[in-house]
């Protein structure tokens, strides 16, 4: 059970970054992850109450109020709206670097960074600024932008939860979807592109069905699932599988390329976050 988890853990996060390019075709980036959060948490947080689990206390609602908006709303809406100018294999890598702004926030909170995770920063942050200098990302700013601002109110969001009042894990996730929805919703109204494109096809609805099934509730549950069965370093390990995977799938079904400085940025980013994140 618990490789089966790790599998598609590994490979449901990864294929998602081209589930969300062929999404684009038929709906706006804020307008699809709406929709996503909207169907998916509705889902989740029915079959946990279903389950017994216990709603959120208004205080918990507060709490996931800032998660939502940070980690879904601008962390995976700026997800959406780059992959409108790079290719899915390159936004994972950039979205690879979030553990090393993790470890920067944490200094905030008293968390200051061991020797090794320090040059785990400096060699991830290296990686950073090349994957910027080259490729895609150095042709399309607003792009890089995006995909600069995303990880870092993900890892911004991460590290303001912890030691918060939160409800359980997955009730959690199912709050932080329902959060999300009407954040995007109404970043979908102020963006101005409504919310369905003229080139929406079968393919289109079907990724949107996909990230909605598998890459919220099937991938967000083996995740929690993970935490409380192994070790954090290997429930993690995601951080620095699902990149290659993500760009795998990119070339092989997308017809995506990537110069060599970007698999250069991808190899650094990758080092640093392993630095990082495994613990011995």
């Amino acid at each position: 059970m618990i490789l089966a988890a790790l599998l598609s853990l590994y490979i449901v996060w990864g294929s998602t970054y081209l589930a969300i390019k062929w999404a684009l075709v038929g709906f706006s980036p804020f307008g699809m992850a709406a929709i996503r959060f909207a169907a998916a948490g509705g889902l989740f947080y029915g079959w946990l109450r279903w389950r017994g689990v216990a709603a959120p206390t208004w205080a918990q609602w507060k709490n996931m109020a800032v998660m939502g908006t940070l980690l879904l709303g601008f962390g995976n809406g700026l997800v959406c709206y780059a992959e409108q100018y790079v290719g899915s294999g390159l936004t994972a890598v950039a979205i690879a670097s979030m553990p090393l702004w993790d470890a920067m926030f944490g200094a905030m909170y008293g968390r200051w960074p061991t020797r090794r995770e320090s040059v785990g920063l400096a060699i991830g942050f290296v990686g950073v600024i090349l994957l910027n200098l080259g490729g895609d990302l150095a042709a399309n700013p607003l792009g890089a932008i995006a995909l600069l601002i995303s990880p870092i109110a993900w890892a911004f969001g991460s590290v303001w939860s912890r030691g918060r009042d939160l409800p359980a894990p997955m009730m959690s996730t199912a709050a932080q979807m329902l959060i999300a929805a009407p954040i995007l919703s109404l970043m979908t109204l102020l963006h101005g592109d409504g919310w369905i494109r003229p080139g929406i096809d079968a393919l289109s609805i079907g990724a949107l069905v996909y990230l909605a099934i598998f890459g919220s509730i099937i991938g967000f549950g083996a995740y929690v699932y993970l935490l409380d069965k192994v070790r954090p370093a290997i429930a993690t390990s995601y951080a620095y599988v699902n990149p290659p995977i993500a760009v795998l799938f990119g070339v092989l079904l997308g017809g995506e390329s990537l110069h060599r400085l970007d698999l250069i940025a991808m190899a650094i980013i990758l080092a640093g976050v392993v630095l990082i994140t495994w613990k011995r």
